[in-house]
């Protein structure tokens, strides 16, 4: 009797949502979806234009300002290295000897150097042992 009784309520509960089911001609419904597509396009629109005028107006300049600073900047610290270099006789003056610069507790696989070394500088590790 219960699977007579389950089958029966399964059958109506799968009809009963098609008898709500039914498509609807609301004109004001279709404009309103219309409407909408068009706000959206054209807020798109104008959010695009925004950021294409940020992208042009704000952000290119000011890479290009901090460039050209960067470039200042650096062109100091060269010129610097220069002076530092011809006052101590063609060579980069050593820095200090503190115990924790150039600590090295196990060799690196390819040697006791950095793999970016550089001898004019850095300081060769080799020299030391």
């Amino acid at each position: 009797m219960t699977f007579l009784a389950n089958s029966s309520v399964r059958a109506v509960s799968r009809t009963a949502p098609k008898a709500f089911r039914s498509l609807t001609t609301n004109a004001s419904a279709g404009t309103d979806y219309f409407a909408r597509a068009k706000a959206l396009r054209d807020h798109a629109a104008q959010t695009t234009d925004l950021w294409r005028k940020i992208s042009f107006y704000v952000a290119f300049p000011a890479t290009f300002v901090t460039c050209a600073w960067v470039y200042n900047v650096e062109s100091e610290h060269a010129s610097h290295e220069k002076y530092l270099i011809e006052e101590n006789d063609g060579k980069l003056p050593q820095p200090p000897p503190y115990e924790y610069l150039n600590r090295r507790v196990k060799p690196f696989p390819w040697g006791v150097n950095t793999l970016f070394f550089n001898p004019e500088y850095n300081k060769d590790m080799e020299q030391e042992e």
